[in-house]
């Protein structure tokens, strides 16, 4: 259904007061100068205004203007609590390692009597605007966030702000934003890069490759530790057997590589994550190469991927459902007033069948 004017003036207005753009207490434009910015009718501004008073985003005081209120959180904020509700936002939800950590945390907040309210973000910054907005609508009582982008500037870092504001605590899980001083419970994901890389050099790889997302914090981690392995045994690497990519340039990226990897020294490859291990696997055995004859491949996060068909993959352990349920044991604990502490959980080399020995 197609909104009306007045709605998609009210979205905005709404975007902007739980974004924090427009704070508690401080007058939103004048009518007039809404009329021209939006282009539209003193009446059609008033639409919208009359409906963010309603929902109690608003109130308008005679002869001082309309300023933003708080009505919103009240009573739904304390219905909320009450119901004990935990907001979580993954990145993604039903594939990879998600389920799993979903798991852990559901188990451990249904234990204490709390309920979930999930959504996903796809790694898209507006979807995580909306996923925001919702779960400050809602009012829950704590809040999980796996960051989206969590390499790059994010504009929605003042939503958290806003959680702050209103008392809601918030605990990141696999990687946080490092401008904002978080809780956070994730993997040492440089000793991941470091395991996987030192391993690899000490089974006589010296000319090692790196496929790598940078717009995760994870993979910039992950670099990290493949750079630390090769200054501790004293070996360069080639900047360009390091391939980068996005969320968005990832299978472009793959087949950039593939292309060059068979003109190169490279006998040796780190990846991200098991996913793309596997694609870059099943890419290789369809062009006749031999894994781990012809290239040894070592993946990341023991997702089932790593071990569900043909040869199985040497990766790195993830916790999955063990940092869902310190996460949730955290985000209780902090909705009861107590003070949490970041959980680093240091990861395992998990030897199979994709490294030449």
């Amino acid at each position: 259904m197609t909104k009306t004017k007045y709605q998609l003036i009210s979205d905005e207005i709404r975007s902007k007061i739980l974004s924090n753009a427009y704070p508690k207490g401080s007058t939103i434009p004048s009518e007039t100068q809404l009329q021209k910015e939006y282009d539209v009718s003193r009446h059609t501004v008033r639409q919208a205004i009359a409906l963010l008073v309603n929902e109690g985003y608003l109130r308008k005081e005679k002869g001082a203007g309309t300023f933003v209120d708080d009505r919103y959180l009240s009573p739904t904020l304390e219905q909320k609590k009450q119901q004990k509700t935990i907001g979580v936002i993954t990145t993604y939800v039903s594939d990879y390692i998600f389920p799993s950590i979903i798991r852990g945390i559901e188990q451990e907040l249904r234990k204490d009597g709390y309920s979930l309210l999930l959504a996903s973000t796809n790694n898209d910054l507006e979807q995580e605007a909306a996923c925001l907005e919702q779960m400050l609508s809602q009012g829950v009582s704590g809040l999980i966030v796996e960051p989206t982008k969590s390499n790059t500037y994010n504009p929605n870092l003042s939503y958290y702000l806003s959680f702050k504001e209103r008392g809601i605590p918030v605990v990141m899980i696999n990687a946080n934003y490092e401008e904002l001083s978080l809780p956070t419970v994730c993997v040492d994901d440089t000793q991941a890069g470091f395991l996987a890389t030192d391993y690899l050099l000490n089974h006589g790889h010296n000319h090692l490759g790196l496929l790598i997302k940078l717009d995760d914090l994870q993979g910039k981690y992950r670099m990290k530790g493949f750079i630390k392995a090769h200054e501790e045994w004293g070996k360069p690497f080639k900047g360009n057997y390091i391939w980068t990519y996005t969320t968005e340039t990832k299978d472009r990226v793959i087949k950039q590589m593939l292309e060059e990897l068979d003109q190169s020294e490279v006998t040796g490859l780190v990846c991200y994550n098991d996913e793309v291990a596997q694609v870059v696997m099943q890419e290789l055995l369809a062009a006749g190469k031999r894994i781990p004859d012809d290239y040894s491949i070592i993946g990341n996060d023991d997702s089932f991927l790593s071990s569900s068909n043909g040869i199985q993959l040497t990766t790195l352990s993830h916790p999955k459902e063990a940092l869902g349920e310190t996460a949730a044991k955290k985000i209780i604990a902090a909705s009861n007033g107590e003070k949490i502490e970041n959980k680093v959980f240091q990861p395992q080399l998990i030897i199979r069948d994709s490294v030449k020995k």
